[in-house]
């Protein structure tokens, strides 16, 4: 397979053409740990993932980082703000590790749930402070840092590229006129107003909840750093792939490269950058900071699978607004179902109950219908992730009358990239329908309301009342399974 990129280092496809033949070297940004992910949060996880599965179905080695914030920076990007994993620890009355201890789990838990394969190193900032450190210093040392007020920054006009990935040229830092620049007040420390800290002294904090011994003073890393030392230390100095939303072009992932190349004097630090789109409601992008975001449990608390939700972000290309609601929600919703139940029939009529996605797996000999389907979706794919596309040669597969061990094969083979669980599925439903017919369907509705009860008691953190629902349909034989589909129910052995 031959893919294209759109690169936003160049505002173009590009083909790609990995640095070392088939491996792939990819950081893509993680969460900062201070709050559960928020859906719109998601769709960039999403996209990392269409991108994975894409590479390694093709036959790339694909070494996947993703960093964990957990030492917290700024509210916003610019050096400015509330130091967000110190304001809800002080909320919440806990320490700032216990607060990202608890949500890092509670976004790994959601990543999970929507079928999104774990990056093979996951990095945590706290545990990487020396690895920064000793960026710094190679900063520094080459003549790109300043110390002032107790802070050491990096001196943007010491870098001639400073601004190339978001389209910025130095007067557009020095007036404020671009977006992200336009946010950065005055700070009298600073030689320009793009410069930005490498390494804080002076805390705009009173008790600031974690510092390090440095070359500068007692302190802490500024946000941009962290990505810079921890993609070098698990990548190289010079990688394929970096990915983030679109909001991270004008300040953070700028900041990334001219800090990294100023380092190692390598350019280009990496090859090909990938931005996604945000995920847009009625009033707007989602944001924490505005409240009443919705969670992934939000949305399975009205009763919607979590893959019903990777289904809907699919039908948009990563780099396209995506409007939510929750009629866009049930329409994504219908159509996994109708997919799943095709899925099922196909499983159904070859008897392939226990054929899987697997490399190891033996495909049959395709037809020539069959072929143009794969043939269209791997042209999707390989054409910038276009997952719209894809899925629509999806449905053409399955409206189609190819011969069922041929669709059902196709069908595996596509979902190795889409990750919608549509044959587990169609098989766990099958399996819980025949069990439950065993059940009196007034039991059955029974059942179903104590499980929204429980529900709605786990949402507002009564665990208590949540357990003892549990407990007590086991003492009438039947037994509660939570898994990444919601819950589910079934009799006691």
């Amino acid at each position: 397979m031959s893919f294209v990129f759109y690169n936003t280092l160049g505002r173009s496809k590009q083909p790609f053409k990995p640095l070392k033949g088939k491996r792939v070297g990819f950081y893509g940004c993680g969460p900062t740990v201070y709050n559960y992910a928020h859906i719109g949060n998601l769709r960039a996880y999403v996209h990392h993932d269409i991108l994975v599965r894409s590479l390694r179905r093709a036959g790339f080695d694909v070494n996947h980082v993703m960093n964990i914030t957990d030492v917290g920076h700024l509210s916003d990007d610019a050096d400015n703000g509330d130091d967000k994993m110190l304001k809800t620890a002080e909320e919440r009355g806990k320490s700032v590790l216990e607060i990202a201890d608890f949500y890092t789990k509670a976004f790994f838990n959601d990543t999970d749930r929507m079928n999104i394969t774990r990056p093979n190193v996951i990095c945590k900032a706290t545990e990487h402070i020396g690895e920064m450190i000793a960026l710094i210093s190679k900063i520094e040392a080459n003549g790109f840092a300043y110390f002032s007020g107790g802070n050491l920054y990096f001196d943007i006009s010491k870098f001639p590229a400073y601004g190339d990935l978001a389209l910025i040229k130095p007067d557009d830092v020095k007036n404020k006129t671009k977006t992200g620049f336009s946010r950065i007040d005055q700070d009298e420390n600073k030689r320009n107003p793009g410069d930005f800290v490498l390494w804080f002294t002076k805390s705009k904090f009173e008790n600031q909840a974690l510092v390090w011994d440095s070359p500068w003073g007692k302190g802490y890393p500024g946000w941009h750093i962290e990505c810079s030392a921890m993609s070098m230390k698990y990548l190289g100095e010079q990688f394929d792939i970096h990915t983030g939303g679109i909001d991270h072009i004008p300040v953070h992932h700028t900041n990334e490269i001219a800090q990294s190349e100023a380092a190692t004097g390598k350019k280009p630090w990496v090859s090909y950058w990938l931005h996604n789109e945000f995920l847009v409601m009625d009033k707007g992008k989602m944001s924490k900071s505005a409240g009443g975001f919705l969670t992934l449990q939000s949305l399975a608390d009205e009763g919607y699978d979590p893959l019903d939700y990777r289904y809907f972000l699919l039908g948009g290309h990563y780099r396209s607004q995506l409007q939510f609601s929750f009629e866009n929600l049930k329409g994504a919703q219908n159509s996994r179902k109708s997919l799943i139940d095709k899925v099922r029939n196909l499983t159904d009529e070859t008897g392939s109950g226990s054929i899987s996605a697997n490399k190891e797996q033996k495909q049959p000999e395709y037809g020539k219908e069959t072929k143009v389907y794969i043939e269209g979706f791997n042209n999707a794919i390989e054409d910038d992730l276009n997952t719209p596309r894809a899925l629509a040669e999806l449905w053409g597969l399955l409206k189609d009358k190819s011969a069922a061990n041929e669709a059902l094969a196709a069908v595996l083979d596509m979902e190795k990239v889409l990750g919608l669980g549509l044959q587990s599925s169609a098989l766990n439903d099958g399996e819980k329908n025949n069990k439950n017919s065993e059940i009196d369907k007034e039991f059955a509705l029974e059942i179903d309301a104590l499980i929204k009860k429980r529900a709605e008691a786990k949402k507002a953190r009564d665990f208590t009342a949540a357990d003892s629902i549990r407990q007590s349909l086991k003492e009438r034989g039947i037994l509660l399974e939570d898994g990444p589909s919601g819950t589910v129910w079934k009799p006691v052995p």
